[in-house]
């Protein structure tokens, strides 16, 4: 960015997280992205789920950054009420992070990956593709080969016996 933009995050088990609130602020404050457009559509939703999209445009009304997001109702208490506003909440998280801002550490805000541990803890069933895709998406934010050595060694240390073979070396080439 050309324009500094000093990021509040959260720890989350460790690890720093940007919230989506920060990612906003400097979208609407940095002059790099003066006359960028950003919309929300709600692609699905009933009783239990829905999933939107954010889009990102620039000035000249390209698109340059989507990102999606899918919440239930029933994941958590806040969702009773409000999972159709947290989902657009972390759709334009994640198109804000696609466009370069507040990744420093990861593209997942701290909303999301605070609320995919409250899953986990609650013993909800973990979807093995969507973890894989996880894994290989926070391996690949490693920013070197010894980070992403560590993040190779924590994901096998959690999630030991989950992943098949060849997904295991899929994930070792990425390192």
């Amino acid at each position: 960015m050309s324009n500094t933009y000093q990021f509040k995050t959260t720890n989350i088990k460790g690890k720093q997280y940007v919230e989506v609130n920060q990612r906003v602020i400097a979208f609407r404050t940095l002059s790099e992205y003066k006359n960028f457009g950003l919309t929300t559509e709600l692609l699905h939703l009933d009783e239990a789920s829905c999933v939107v999209r954010a889009t990102i445009t620039d000035a000249d009304g390209n698109v340059v950054a989507q990102g999606m997001a899918q919440e239930d109702k029933s994941s958590s208490r806040i969702n009773q009420t409000s999972y159709v506003e947290n989902c657009e909440t972390s759709a334009v998280g994640r198109a804000l992070g696609f466009l370069g801002i507040g990744i420093e550490t990861s593209i997942a805000t701290a909303d999301e990956v605070d609320m995919a541990i409250k899953k986990q803890d609650n013993g909800e069933p973990v979807d093995k593709k969507d973890l894989f895709k996880k894994a290989v998406d926070y391996i690949k934010d490693g920013s070197n080969k010894p980070d992403r050595n560590k993040r190779l060694t924590a994901i096998q240390d959690k999630y030991s016996g989950v992943f098949t073979p060849e997904q295991v070396g899929k994930l070792e080439k990425l390192v």
